[in-house]
């Protein structure tokens, strides 16, 4: 994919607002800007609702396609997604519609932020849109990385850390805790045994490819950004519980072209509680 298909302005949107076969969707952690005002016509999907808080991850085929029938998204439907902070949930939902291969997915360049300060339409109604018979396609593992493919990737492909420097040096478990060195988080799922990273992990941070105003930075900039990898190596990225390794897999997959490159959503959640793997911290 490149930038032009993976990706719509501003202007694109405005234009495809009610467009039959083009949903938009709002996603994050909390529903309350959306009710003030969104895109009109967008459809509010909580990040939560793609987890599976039984199996933990994100949810299974038979699952995602209840979710998008509930929404009223047929999977002919160009989805086009955005969110608040740089867009990290749009891309991690971005990710979960690859995975389930979706045939058409976009992001909003800019997101949420951009798009208000642009002071485009906003609408307080939440639409109501008629369920689907949506069928989602084959998953795709090639966008998926397991801690099996972590451990036998180690030494042979670019492994991206993409977390804050504190992390990936081990002083601290989640930037939420930077002040209280090992401090785990609240919610279960997210609690790892230990801080550290992935041995010979490279680091590079998730919001060095975004610009101020939570647009994607230039080519040119992305390019150097990863410069002194090797994409033909393959690559593996991971944060805490893969939503900041999913903007950064979007950016190389999607915008730059490289080839093998794989999200680990289990990430350092996962990874820090594994017994006996090997460990790396300043």
């Amino acid at each position: 994919m490149d930038r032009e298909s993976a990706l719509v302005t501003g202007d694109w949107a405005e234009r495809h607002l009610g467009t039959d076969g083009v949903v938009f969707v709002e996603t994050g952690n909390d529903d309350t800007e959306y009710r003030k005002g969104h895109l009109p016509g967008a459809v509010w999907i909580d990040w939560s609702e793609f987890q599976d808080r039984l199996r933990l991850g994100v949810i299974d085929r038979e699952a995602f396609e209840a979710l998008m029938r509930s929404k009223g998204i047929g999977d002919r439907d160009t989805v086009v997604l955005h969110s608040g902070n740089a867009n990290m949930l749009a891309a991690q939902t971005y990710w979960y519609f690859t995975l389930h291969g979706h045939r058409s997915v976009r992001l909003l360049d800019g997101g949420r932020r951009k798009w208000e300060a642009e002071g485009r339409p906003l609408s307080a109604e939440v639409p109501a849109r008629p369920a689907t018979d949506y069928r989602a396609a084959t998953p795709d593992p090639s966008v998926r990385a397991t801690r099996d493919d972590v451990l036998a990737g180690l030494g042979s492909r670019n492994i991206l850390d993409v977390r804050t420097p504190e992390e990936y040096a081990g002083r601290v478990f989640a930037p939420g805790f930077a002040g209280t060195p090992f401090a785990p988080g609240n919610n279960p799922h997210e609690v790892a045994q230990r801080p550290g990273r992935v041995p010979g992990a490279v680091h590079r941070p998730w919001e060095a490819a975004v610009n101020p105003d939570d647009t994607f930075r230039p080519q040119e900039e992305l390019r150097q950004l990863y410069a002194g990898l090797d994409p033909a190596r393959g690559t593996i990225l991971y944060c805490w519980v893969g939503a900041r390794s999913s903007l950064s897999w979007f950016v190389l997959r999607e915008l730059l072209g490289w080839p093998d490159v794989r999200n680990y959503d289990g990430s350092w959640a996962e990874y820090g509680s594994l017994v006996g793997v090997p460990v790396e911290r300043d």
